[in-house]
């Protein structure tokens, strides 16, 4: 009988232990140098291991069990279930465990027991690596097959946890199609363990899906800087990306151009998006501009993209176009001043340089105000720009069971943006259900979702709630659909919360009219 390969756990400090091998053959697939925007091969984990595990199976060689026995594993890390399955070779797995290990007294049904065997293979495995030049030969061996490429789209089944007490795993199903969208919108107060919980939706989405013909990258804003911050640099490694996947604004402008290509296209689409980037402008910063000042700001957008005949144009030009509409250019109102503000930023290129949807970044915000223009501006123009690709996009691949997820973008403290009428955000999460686009939203109330304009939790396929500081009995019955005694068994389960645990609500329980209609997570520890 083949092993079963479930709840498998990853070695202990694998990032570190397995990076010379991971650096030494990305030196080897690298050029010395790249040339322009070119970014540099960084092989994911779930290939360095299963690379790693295939080696070690394959050598010859007496198995110890006291080194199998002093493996030690990450308990709050497993290995997504489509390690084994990948290309159809856990039979092969199995084969070879039981044969390198037949005349072992070890346990194969223990999953701890097995996942300290392929632990130990794969350490076999990367020892042989590292050794003479057995990874040039295994690399650039003009033996053997050709490896089958992916051809299914990834099921995004994200394991994040268990229920309550309970051993029975806590999925989210993103992309099948019995869902509507692939929303997930979060509420936690600081130290709920909010964090945590993004981290191991990211990694769960790129192991599922990084080595597939179907990857899903991402696009996240650090507010806190923890995600880009060197200190937690091994946190990179769980999702498949290296530093290089970094941007910093302080540093150098992001590779985008934030506005839109309007070449060869009709002078009143322009003159619609001029009134919208206006209105945008004063949101930013809560101004309350006179119609005077709107008007002179859509002119002088009009006016720039006449000059560029309808290229993308620069807040340098929107500045010196308004400011030849004013009565006195040296005295500043409110428009020209966030202008001001955003061209000495200079947070944006001039360009696009690099493909927001084709690869994953972390924009680094911590060195702006969380509620000031500049932080805004970046994720508002941001998501102005991942819309206007979308638009462009066909829908996204569908089969009998899934449909492709193309990218996910994350707003950490994303109450920032929720204030005002945000319609990038909102157009992207109309779009995404037809163009494969997820939006993962977090905020500290769980009132931050309901506002006049938008109601975020009507359009998000899974509401999770954590820890909070205020709970909003308003938001309870209108997510949950409970009044009386329901309404304050939730109460209190939301208000018993310790960190690392959420509520979500239970489908089954609202499709059959009975039962408890909320279950609790215990959410993986994965940072």
């Amino acid at each position: 009988m083949p092993l079963q390969f479930g709840d498998i756990y990853v070695p202990e400090n694998f990032n570190t232990e397995f990076a010379p091998l991971k650096e030494k053959i990305e030196s080897l697939i690298n050029l010395s140098r790249s040339a322009g925007n070119e970014r540099r091969y960084a092989i994911p984990n779930n290939k360095l291991m299963r690379i790693c595990l295939l080696v070690g199976l394959s050598t010859l060689g007496k198995r110890e069990e006291a080194i199998v026995e002093s493996m030690k594993l990450q308990t709050g890390n497993r290995f997504v279930p489509s390690f084994f399955t990948h290309q159809e070779l856990s039979p092969l797995y199995s084969a070879l465990i039981k044969l390198r290990y037949h005349d072992s007294s070890l346990d194969f049904s223990n999953n701890r027991v097995l996942s300290r065997i392929i632990g130990a293979e794969m350490y076999r495995g990367r020892d042989l690596l590292l050794t003479d030049n057995n990874l040039e030969n295994y690399l650039f061996s003009q033996g053997g097959g050709r490896a089958a490429l992916a051809k299914d789209i990834p099921a995004l089944n994200l394991l994040i946890g268990n229920y309550g007490d309970a051993e029975m795993e806590a999925t989210l199903d993103i992309n099948s199609r019995a869902i509507t969208n692939a929303q997930i919108i979060i509420a936690g107060a600081t130290g709920s363990g909010k964090t945590n919980l993004l981290a191991v939706l990211m990694q769960q989405i790129r192991a599922l899906s990084s080595e597939s013909a179907y990857p899903v990258n991402f696009l996240l804003f650090d507010y806190k800087g923890e995600f880009s911050d060197i200190q937690n640099n091994h946190w990179l490694s769980l999702f498949d990306v290296d530093r290089s996947c970094i941007l910093d604004p302080i540093e150098r402008p992001l590779p985008f151009t934030p506005f839109k290509d309007f070449t060869g296209r009709p002078i009143n689409e322009i003159n619609l998006y001029s009134t919208e980037m206006a209105s945008a402008l004063a949101s930013l910063d809560r101004l309350s501009p006179s119609s005077n000042m709107s008007n002179r700001l859509s002119e002088a957008i009009v006016e720039c993209y006449k000059r560029t005949n309808g290229a993308p144009i620069t807040f340098t030009d929107m500045l010196k176009e308004y400011q030849s509409r004013m009565k006195d250019p040296e005295k500043d109102d409110s428009i020209s001043s966030i202008l001001k503000q955003l061209d000495r930023a200079n947070i944006f290129d001039t360009e696009d340089k690099a493909d927001l949807v084709g690869d994953s970044f972390i924009v680094k915000m911590d060195g702006y105000p969380k509620d000031g223009p500049i932080a805004k501006a970046i994720v508002y123009f941001l998501m102005s720009k991942l819309n206007n690709i979308y638009e462009q996009l066909d829908k996204q691949a569908v089969n009998d069971d899934v449909v492709q997820i193309r990218h996910f973008s994350i707003i950490d403290e994303a109450h920032y943006m929720l204030s005002f009428d945000n319609r990038p955000l909102r157009n992207l999460i109309a779009v995404g259900r037809n163009k494969g686009l997820s939006i993962i939203l977090a905020t500290q109330n769980m009132a931050d979702f309901k506002n006049k304009g938008f109601d975020f939790y009507a359009n998000a396929q899974y509401p999770l709630i954590m820890k909070q500081q205020t709970i909003d009995d308003k938001v309870i019955k209108d997510l949950f659909g409970v009044s009386g005694t329901e309404l304050k068994e939730i109460r209190t389960a939301i208000a018993g919360l310790q960190k690392g645990e959420l509520i979500i609500k239970d489908q089954m329980a609202f499709a059959l009219g009975m039962g408890r209609k909320y279950k609790k997570i215990n959410v993986t520890h994965l940072i």
